[in-house]
């Protein structure tokens, strides 16, 4: 299990993470704000709030292991 999607996408079996992409976008609203004159240290610290699971069904008929589809369900991604 990695916290990375990449590492699924190359073949690892399961991958929960937080999402980069809404990170990046974070960011950004963070430099936007000190940008427009904003003190770094008012600014509220940020926690992620959207996490990602991805799935690789290949890797996992690889292995011998059957993922509940319950949890497929709950996928983001599955890589098949």
């Amino acid at each position: 299990m990695f916290t990375a999607r990449k590492f699924a996408q190359v073949g690892g079996l399961v991958t929960y993470g937080a999402s980069v992409t809404e990170s990046f976008r974070q960011a950004g609203i963070y430099v936007g704000r000190i940008l427009k004159g904003e003190k770094p240290a008012d600014l509220p610290i940020q926690q992620p709030t959207k996490f990602e699971l991805i799935i690789n069904l290949t890797t996992a008929r690889a292995i011998g292991i059957t993922i509940p589809n319950t949890l497929l369900a709950l996928a983001d991604e599955v890589i098949e």
